[in-house]
């Protein structure tokens, strides 16, 4: 798996792969979603049995793909599932837009991140036995969009109880890939976070070691 990658080699790795029509993009974006549900599994077998609940954070790139195909992976597996959507459902890249629309043509749930009075209490639920944060991936270098800080702050308070899980698909939201620097002050820490191919230099440089939990690198095939 090599050493830690910045963002740009990653995403050069998967355009040359693309390219060269080893994979394809929506190929690779569903290995991921399963890599990610693996990793929920082999990290907590507890919630194989009983009735479980998720809420996934899904953002306007192609890391809020990889959250459509994680909240269809779980529902498979009788899972309750919602998705909570920052960004415009039309404007996100093809890959990512097809499996949005394969996860509401399923009848799966999307709700709008919109704060009132500064925060959706929705997201608070204590009740939500993992939350996946796929909002924003590896590409991020600016601040978090305040509806995002608020949607974490209400997950932070949820997180009071101990059984509420929180799984970062690539990185945690609001974090440099390539330097781990907080972008945006937000209380959130990942228990978990699955990466692909390899690791991250933003895993395991500035605040990335304290914020993203444990590592788990999965393979996607490049």
């Amino acid at each position: 798996m090599g050493d830690a990658l910045t963002a740009a080699q990653m995403r050069a790795t998967e355009g040359a792969a693309i390219a060269a029509g080893k994979v394809t993009g929506r190929a690779l974006m569903e290995r991921a979603g399963h890599g990610v549900v693996d990793a929920i599994f082999q990290e907590w077998p507890e919630l194989w049995d009983g009735h479980r609940r998720a809420g996934v954070l899904a953002g306007p790139g192609n890391n809020g793909g990889d959250g459509f195909v994680i909240a269809r992976l779980l529902a498979q597996r009788g899972w309750e599932v919602e998705v909570f959507f920052y960004g415009d459902l039309q404007n996100l890249p093809p890959d990512a837009k097809a499996n949005a629309e394969r996860w509401i043509a399923s009848g799966g749930a999307v709700s709008p991140i919109v704060p009132q009075d500064g925060r959706d209490m929705r997201l608070a639920d204590p009740a939500v036995d993992v939350w996946i944060d796929a909002v924003f991936g590896i590409g991020l270098t600016r601040p978090l969009p305040r509806e995002v800080v608020a949607a974490f702050e209400s997950i932070s308070d949820a997180r009071r109880d101990p059984q509420n899980r929180l799984v970062a698909v690539d990185i945690l939201s609001g974090v440099d890939a390539d330097t781990g620097e907080r972008l945006s002050v937000f209380p959130l820490v990942a228990d978990l976070t699955v990466t692909f191919h390899a690791l991250k230099k933003g895993h395991v440089e500035g605040a990335g070691p304290e914020v993203s939990g444990k590592v788990v690198v999965k393979d996607i095939g490049l």
